[in-house]
């Protein structure tokens, strides 16, 4: 059956390198540290796609070609069951957590996340793991200093990454890959220790 790697973001030139496709570059940076060949579009799934393996396990590495509200579409064609999502990770920007922060949850709500909304009604389930990569501002004690209001938020998530703000991107993208990378080696108990700390 193997692993289903799926990394939200939204497609097209203007979109990328944007908060909203954290996921997304995370998932490619996981192609790229372990040789997997280049993503080829496949059209009845809505996404780029690309497969390898990884310390014996089949992955396959999803980008939907869709826009961020619309992901599940591509869920389907990847994830046949409800038991196989029990072997998807979905890779995805959060709001809820300051940059330079991860948290990997399984089964839980969206969080009113839109992306995750789309795969949960597209797979009928909300039991599979995701990545989250915080992309707020950091306030006290760790908390996330998030925009408020409807219309500062979502200037906030498709704006690019300040230059200030590369370095912890970068810094995190790579602890993405690492907890990628054990959910699929080691399981998703190491792979949420290994996310969850800072």
């Amino acid at each position: 059956m193997g692993f289903v790697i799926m990394g939200l973001g939204n497609t097209g030139k203007e979109y990328e390198k944007t908060r909203h496709n954290a996921g997304r570059l995370a998932v490619e940076l996981f192609a790229k540290k372990n040789d997997f060949p280049a993503f080829v579009l496949n059209k009845t799934a809505k996404a780029l796609v690309s497969q390898g393996v990884l310390d014996g396990e089949k992955v396959t590495l999803v980008l939907p070609e869709t826009m961020m509200n619309l992901s599940g579409k591509s869920a389907p064609a990847f994830v046949k069951s409800v038991k196989a999502a029990k072997q998807l990770l979905v890779v995805q920007d959060e709001l809820d957590l300051p940059l330079g922060t991860l948290k990997m949850v399984f089964g839980r709500n969206s969080g009113g996340h839109k992306g995750v909304e789309s795969i949960m009604r597209a797979l009928k389930t909300k039991d599979f793991a995701r990545l989250r990569i915080g992309i707020s501002g950091a306030g006290k004690k760790h908390q996330a200093k998030k925009p408020s209001g409807e219309e500062k938020v979502v200037k906030h998530v498709i704006g690019k990454f300040k230059p200030a703000e590369e370095a912890v991107l970068k810094k995190s993208l790579k602890h993405s890959v690492e907890a990628m990378t054990y959910f699929v080696t080691e399981g998703i108990e190491k792979a949420t220790m290994e996310a969850n700390t800072r």
